[in-house]
């Protein structure tokens, strides 16, 4: 990213994280955030489709770490998926016992601006959690991975609202100028994927998972606050917990 769009995108985020902000101000300086780096995103694949050289094909290692390495990681992927990139979780023993590392894949561009959204929605989530009252019948690991997964799957679905408007958007003012921005982001996929093939021939899924905390509304909700789905002004409520959530048994 440029360093102008970078800094500005980090102080929003940062502003967002700061524990004092209201949980209205945390979600409009999230959108914005969101906002410039789904344009951001869009722009950097229409120049590459005529510069290739200018955000090759790359891979990272992402190590996550403990308490709650694996919700973490579920985090990530999430992220890497609606910015246009694939992840690969990996089991490794560290230290006498196991830690998780992501391997992601994305062009140059994409790769930052997962991590960068990461590591924000990392903090947040943190605060988010540590406010959250623990119910007295169910153990707080069992309460906080629920919890987690709910704004997960939150985020998840605000990150590509704002993915799929920015594309939008690019494709209304480059109409009849190039390549369509839906064929660009195709082709970028494709070769993401052939290279993820390359690394993983033999990839297999895992299974989904079941968890049985009651945290799964009020990490939903925290993930909705934080829900980068562009700006706020004008724009509809968001929609109730009750269309589309997850399940967690």
């Amino acid at each position: 990213m440029t360093d102008t769009m970078l800094e500005k995108v980090r102080k929003l985020l940062a502003k967002a994280e700061d524990p004092g902000c209201t949980p209205d101000e945390a979600a409009a300086l999230n959108d914005k955030a969101a906002e410039l780096i789904a344009k951001y995103g869009v722009d950097r694949a229409l120049l590459a489709a005529a510069s290739p050289d200018s955000d090759p094909v790359g891979d990272r290692v992402v190590s996550v770490f403990a308490p709650y390495a694996l919700d973490k990681s579920g985090l990530l992927a999430t992220v890497a998926g609606a910015l246009r990139c694939r992840s690969v979780r990996r089991k490794e023993w560290v230290g006498g016992g196991y830690a998780y590392a992501m391997h992601l894949f994305g062009f140059a561009s994409d790769l930052e601006r997962t991590e960068l959204l990461f590591t924000s929605l990392l903090v947040q989530a943190s605060y988010g959690l540590a406010a959250a009252p623990v119910p007295s019948w169910e153990t707080p690991a069992a309460f906080r991975r629920s919890w987690l997964m709910g704004f997960t799957h939150a985020v998840g679905i605000r990150l590509r609202e704002a993915e799929q408007r920015a594309s939008s958007a690019a494709s209304g003012s480059a109409a009849g100028s190039g390549p369509s921005v839906a064929l660009v982001l195709a082709d970028r996929g494709q070769r993401v994927d052939r290279r993820v093939e390359e690394a993983y021939p033999r990839l297999r899924m895992s299974e989904p998972r079941r968890l049985r905390g009651s945290g799964l509304e009020g990490g939903y909700a925290a993930g909705q606050r934080a829900d980068l789905g562009g700006t706020r002004l004008g724009r509809p409520a968001p929609r109730r917990l009750s269309r589309g959530r997850p399940s967690a048994r």
